[in-house]
């Protein structure tokens, strides 16, 4: 059974569902064990659509209208007005809509998700955010795209899901240098190898966010590459020699 992680903050507003989907409750054989939500995977086409039915299930919402792009590292951010065909999907990472029974999805195996919504506005968001696009502003893209939409900033609750923690991320130092001093500062320390650091990409997404000045940022604390159980891992599977990991997906939708 598909048990999706959810965030309090959302759940004051009953016409919004949403979901941080696990590994868990699919039918994809290993490696891809068992919610793996990717077709660019070797993994058996139909066991994918399988597992994409499985979650439109849960969002509520009819399976052609559960929406994901060709996520590219970008910080661009695609008006969602009506469903596309899977093989048209945009090559975006960030989708914003207030159309009513569309589920948004960001696929992700370490980079973190980002869920937004504002209530009042009924406008919906959701941002892929690895470190390329979030240093590029696909965060701050997403919001004023809703902003667009009718709504406001102070009105719009963000929701971190899932994502490669602190203690599983090192880098080396070359790759600080596209970050501003004082986030080189507050986000990077020193890693047990020489010239390496590590990076704490919750931290850095939730700082994003909050300058924004939104109405809450809730992160979540799990760390994908740490909790094999539950989540796939591109970090881990590169480390094990075996980088093909499936893909989790992450969804918000307008219902009712």
């Amino acid at each position: 059974m598909i048990a999706p992680l959810c965030v309090p903050a959302f759940e004051t507003a009953t016409e919004i569902r949403h979901g941080f989907f696990t590994r868990e409750g699919g039918v994809s054989a290993p490696p891809f064990a068992s919610l793996n939500c990717s077709l660019a995977s070797s993994d058996a086409q139909d066991k994918v659509q399988e597992n994409l039915r499985r979650v439109a299930q849960v969002m509520g919402v009819a399976e052609g209208n559960l929406l994901f792009a060709k996520q590219v590292h970008s910080a661009s951010c695609l008006v969602v007005e009506e469903p596309w065909r899977i093989e048209a999907r945009p090559e975006v990472d960030a989708l914003v809509t207030k159309q009513r029974g569309l589920a948004l999805g960001i696929l992700t195996a370490d980079c973190a998700p980002v869920l937004f919504v504002d209530p009042h506005a009924q406008v919906i968001g959701a941002a892929h955010a690895g470190w390329r696009g979030a240093v590029g502003g696909a965060l701050e893209n997403t919001v004023a795209k809703m902003e667009k939409l009718g709504a406001r900033r102070d009105g719009i609750h963000a929701a971190i899901g899932p994502c490669i923690g602190a203690e599983s991320y090192e880098v080396d130092e070359a790759f600080a240098a596209p970050f501003a001093p004082d986030e080189r500062e507050n986000f990077f320390k020193g890693a047990a190898r020489a010239g390496h650091l590590m990076f704490d990409l919750p931290a850095y997404v939730k700082a994003r966010l909050e300058a924004m000045g939104l109405a809450s940022v809730a992160p979540s604390p799990a760390d994908t590459c740490a909790e094999e159980k539950r989540f796939f891992s591109h970090r881990r599977g590169t480390l094990r020699g075996s980088p093909e990991e499936g893909r989790m997906l992450s969804c918000i939708a307008l219902v009712g």
